[in-house]
């Protein structure tokens, strides 16, 4: 599922603008500009290296993950050592620290299908999530800037015996704090109609201005145009 999205050799791993900005618009339905493959300041999505982490060391009951740099197309990034918590590094610099607990499961068709969840849920987060969800309290992100950087997620599974749980939405949550703001967006994971699990993505925000419908309108506008022009 992930082969084409990196190169690895040995226990070093890269990856392309090329191949994250595929990642990004093919599985995760992301059309962030950071990832496309001219941005100024490209950045590997971090759904990515998420992804990657499972693929390599499957699914854990509970598993945290925060994001600490942006990787780009130079990056060359070692592949740790299993263990409760480990990081992934470039030997130097910290991009992605994990920490682990509970029974773990490496079946592929389980890692496969909550990659392919998860990150589907991840990607459609924004505009159509969190735009409403600041604006209930009278701000946007600046649209010509707008900054929104991923530093956390969790995932809290009640049991490994299940295949494929699909995801929902559940209670999301913004903290504003003047021009900078924090996004709790929760998520259930059921099977089968059965809540197997729970799990939180949050993010930071800064440059938050007043709410202005007609520009918030410009801006889906722009990303849905975006969105259909970029689409594979």
């Amino acid at each position: 599922m992930l082969s084409s999205y990196y190169q690895q050799s040995g226990d070093r791993i890269t990856i392309s603008r090329e191949q994250g900005s595929s990642f990004a618009k093919r599985v995760a339905d992301d059309f962030n500009p950071l990832h496309d493959v001219d941005a100024k300041k490209f950045c590997v999505p971090g759904d990515l290296l998420f992804s990657l982490i499972l693929n390599k060391f499957g699914i854990s009951e509970k598993m945290h993950f925060t994001f600490c740099g942006m990787v780009d197309e130079t990056v060359e990034l070692i592949m740790p050592q299993g263990a409760d918590k480990f990081d992934l590094t470039d030997g130097e610099k910290v991009y992605l620290s994990v920490e682990r607990s509970g029974e773990t499961s490496t079946c592929s068709t389980l890692t496969d299908s909550l990659i392919k969840n998860y990150v589907e849920f991840s990607g459609t987060t924004f505009p159509h999530v969190i735009i409403p969800l600041m604006g209930k309290q009278d701000v946007m992100i600046n649209p010509s800037r707008p900054m929104v950087i991923y530093e956390s997620m969790s995932i809290d599974l009640n049991h490994l015996n299940i295949k494929a749980p699909t995801l929902e939405f559940a209670d999301p949550q913004f903290e504003l704090n003047g021009k900078r703001g924090k996004i709790l967006l929760r998520f259930n994971l059921l099977e089968n109609g059965e809540l197997v699990g729970t799990g939180e993505k949050r993010m930071l925000v800064s440059g938050i201005r007043e709410y202005c419908q007609a520009t918030v309108d410009d801006l889906i506008s722009f990303y849905n145009q975006r969105k259909e022009t970029l689409k594979p």
